[in-house]
């Protein structure tokens, strides 16, 4: 993690926005990846910029208990004894916002709602939908569910009830994202539990660069780490095919729905982790799972990876090296500078990004599409 000593002066608990003072710090996590990367040749930085409050999509909430009544709260990075009751929390959507009050006023309002509760997680979309689950220390029986669906009714949401070993849906376990890339909309399922970017407005602008810097390319794409296919649904029409990879079975039957939902059908899936997709490609080893793809019908021109924060493994990285242009999304500035002092022996770099994935933290996320010294 790059140190931003502006940063210092703020106190930055997961639950306030310091919106006067963006601008400042959004400067500072530019200098710091200046300065991180001093030592690549790099072309002048692109900055894209979070809203300044309202962006997260997603949260998570403790319910703390004193007497009959319960209330939201967080614990402060490093504290964990007792946490901070949350009365509102503007880093969330406004639809977060929105429903919290409703939602903790009808969890008070009913001992069978609020008796063992002790966790609340909002997803929610552009589209205006929202997912709502329920954590509780105790089983779910049919008085939770009958609560349960009212209170569902009521918030016009979708409603899960989780406890140990038990997971009660009332319809869906999934909303609706929609994101416009290039002038088309594209539409996403997203799973409650599963990955889905938290940040709404920064990830529309990551498929937009990712899309534009590929649009001249020609062939053939890898996609590596493809979720649910976030960035894979608007590459695709830059290429004649893409072959995505993606380990998590939730993320793949996702990505599949996706797929479909959309209309996008030059993209074949399989569900291989990153070095079996390298043995894969290499024919180091046969896959049953690869057995109704010949992969000497593709012309791979471009790999596309947005690997975790351990950044590409030894074995994907010499596997991307042999590509002719590498678009990498990083969510750990770190494991990403390690990853390009290799991978720069072969390439060089042509497009540099910094997107605001979660101001006021220390975290940076940033776009970088690569191209090899000579043809390969």
């Amino acid at each position: 993690m790059l140190a931003l000593d502006v940063m210092a002066d703020f106190d930055r608990q997961p639950w306030q926005v310091y919106p006067e003072h963006y601008e400042t710090l959004l400067e500072a996590k530019q200098r710091a990846v200046s300065h991180a990367f001093d030592n690549f040749e790099l072309p002048s930085i692109q900055i894209f910029a979070s809203p300044a409050q309202h962006y997260r999509m997603r949260a998570e909430f403790k319910i703390w208990h004193e007497g009959d009544t319960a209330s939201y709260a967080m614990y402060c990075p490093g504290e964990y004894k007792k946490p901070v009751l949350i009365q509102d929390y503007p880093v969330g959507s406004q639809l977060i916002g929105k429903l919290m009050p409703t939602l903790l006023n009808a969890i008070n309002a009913s001992n069978v709602l609020r008796k063992k509760l002790f966790q609340v997680e909002f997803l929610t979309s552009y589209k205006g939908e929202a997912l709502i689950t329920l954590i509780y220390h105790k089983a779910l029986d049919e008085a939770w569910q009958i609560e349960a669906q009212q209170l569902r009714d009521h918030l016009s949401v979708e409603l899960i009830g989780r406890s140990r070993k038990q997971k009660l849906l009332l319809d869906k376990d999934y909303i609706v994202e929609s994101m416009q890339v290039d002038g088309r909309i594209y539409e996403y399922q997203q799973i409650e539990s599963s990955f889905t970017q938290p940040n709404a407005a920064i990830n529309e602008k990551m498929l937009n660069w990712a899309h534009k810097v590929t649009e001249n390319s020609h062939g053939d794409l890898l996609e590596l780490y493809c979720g649910n296919g976030n960035f894979t649904l608007p590459l695709a029409s830059n290429f004649e095919k893409v072959l995505a990879t993606e380990l998590s079975k939730t993320s793949v039957r996702s990505a599949r729905h996706n797929m479909a939902h959309n209309s996008v059908d030059n993209i074949e899936l399989v569900r291989l982790s990153s070095e079996e997709a390298a043995q894969a490609i290499r024919r180091e080893r046969p896959f049953r799972r690869l057995k109704h793809i010949n992969l000497d019908d593709y012309d791979f021109s471009t790999v596309f990876v947005d690997p975790p924060r351990a950044g590409l493994d030894e074995n994907t990285l010499d596997l991307v090296k042999d590509f002719p242009a590498i678009c990498y999304i990083s969510c750990n500035p770190v494991t990403l500078h390690q990853n390009l002092l290799t991978l720069c022996k072969t390439h060089r770099i042509t497009e540099f990004a910094l997107f605001d994935q979660f101001p006021y933290t220390d975290h940076i996320e940033c776009g970088v599409l690569l191209q090899h010294h000579k043809p390969c």
